[in-house]
């Protein structure tokens, strides 16, 4: 396969980023996207030109470092697929293919396809800790768990914090993502003592952290390369309009989770 890429770069935060048309030669239809951005640049660094940063860790679906807009769409073409995911045999020889980064004021660009995500550690940072007895692990039955709230945890739990889900909101929102992290926990009994106090703090760090407002426009969980529903907001926005009638003394903003 050859390819025409149009890759967007840019030297830092503050500096301004242009498009750069590249050629990818040769490329295997059974390449991973990632893989075929490692030979274009080699072939930079071969020619003696800065090549394109761009993150990745595990390239195995599960770190959700690898946050590319491809073509207009978070993580490409492919539902519930991350970029490291993504193979060649996805496009057609010959096609142009435009790669971006994340498009958020939340998640600024550091250098070319790389952007800061610490936005979302701070929201996990807010969230706390759960409380756990100290001892002994406790007994794998002892606390049982219905499966219907199991299942809905696991799947909330499946986040891996990528930001596709920002990326492709037209607002800009971290709804979904701060949803999972809330939601997972709420489904459990360990996680009920902070539950609520837990979905107060971690909106607010979501506003404090100037993502948009969710209008449940979908776009989120069509973007996101786990299949989490939006469902999970609402269930956020519930615990969170609970939270502001029993827990009065808790900061936080008004104009509740959406």
């Amino acid at each position: 396969m050859n390819l025409t890429l149009k890759v967007w770069r840019q030297a830092g935060p503050g500096a301004p980023g242009a498009f750069a048309e590249y050629q990818a030669r040769d490329i295997s239809p059974d390449m991973s996207f990632l893989e075929m951005l490692d030979v274009v640049n080699e072939d930079l660094t071969a020619k003696g030109e800065m090549p394109i940063a761009f993150d990745h860790d595990c390239r195995e679906g599960i770190c959700g470092m690898c946050g590319l807009m491809i073509n207009g769409s978070a993580h490409g073409p492919m539902k519930a697929t991350t970029t490291c995911q993504l193979h060649m045999r996805s496009f057609r020889s010959g096609e142009t293919i435009t790669i971006e980064p994340w498009r958020a004021s939340a998640f600024p660009v550091l250098r070319d396809l790389c952007v800061d995500r610490s936005s979302f550690d701070r929201i996990i940072q807010a969230g706390g800790y759960v409380s756990v007895q100290t001892g002994n692990a406790v007994d794998g039955n002892a606390l049982p768990v219905p499966k219907p709230d199991a299942d809905a945890a696991m799947d909330a739990a499946a986040c891996i914090g990528c930001g596709a889900c920002v990326a492709a909101c037209p607002n800009g929102s971290a709804s979904l993502f701060t949803a999972a992290k809330v939601s997972h926990l709420g489904h459990l009994p360990q996680g009920q003592p902070e539950r609520y106090r837990r979905a107060l703090k971690m909106v607010a760090q979501m506003d404090l952290e100037t993502f948009g407002g969710c209008t449940l426009f979908g776009e989120c969980q069509e973007a996101c390369p786990k299949d989490i529903s939006i469902d999970t907001i609402a269930r956020m926005n519930r615990d969170y309009m609970q939270a502001s009638a029993f827990e009065p003394g808790e900061n936080r903003k008004s104009g509740g989770a959406g």
